[in-house]
């Protein structure tokens, strides 16, 4: 039997800083900006994930995360929900960041 998936939409957005900022810019998400989207009490948040990439001039941070559907994607950010939610803390240390979030279906998952 077919295994019946629940929809879940990961929410994908790109943000860069200069590497003596990187740091900085970490402690905020882990610190204040994250646990503030966790507070918001949105029922289908499930979490996120955080990447660090280090480039020779620049850091990378992408950021995943995952919600039960779009309702809870537009619950989070609004109607106009592909748009960036970006503090004004995390808009004084990056550098550039994507205008626009990416969304997209989870289909499969498996872990080793």
């Amino acid at each position: 039997m077919a295994r019946v998936w629940p929809v879940v939409i990961e929410r994908i957005w790109h943000g860069w800083t200069d590497p003596g900022d990187a740091d900085e810019y970490e402690r905020l998400l882990r610190e204040e900006i994250l646990p503030d989207f966790a507070d918001q009490g949105i029922d289908g948040y499930r979490g996120v994930r955080v990447l660090r990439r280090s480039r020779e001039d620049e850091v990378e941070f992408v950021t995943i995360m995952r919600l039960s559907s779009i309702a809870d994607v537009k619950q989070f950010a609004g109607e106009e929900y592909e748009q960036a939610h970006v503090p004004p803390a995390a808009r004084a240390v990056l550098t550039r960041y994507d205008d626009t979030a990416e969304h997209y279906e989870l289909r499969a998952e498996r872990e080793y």
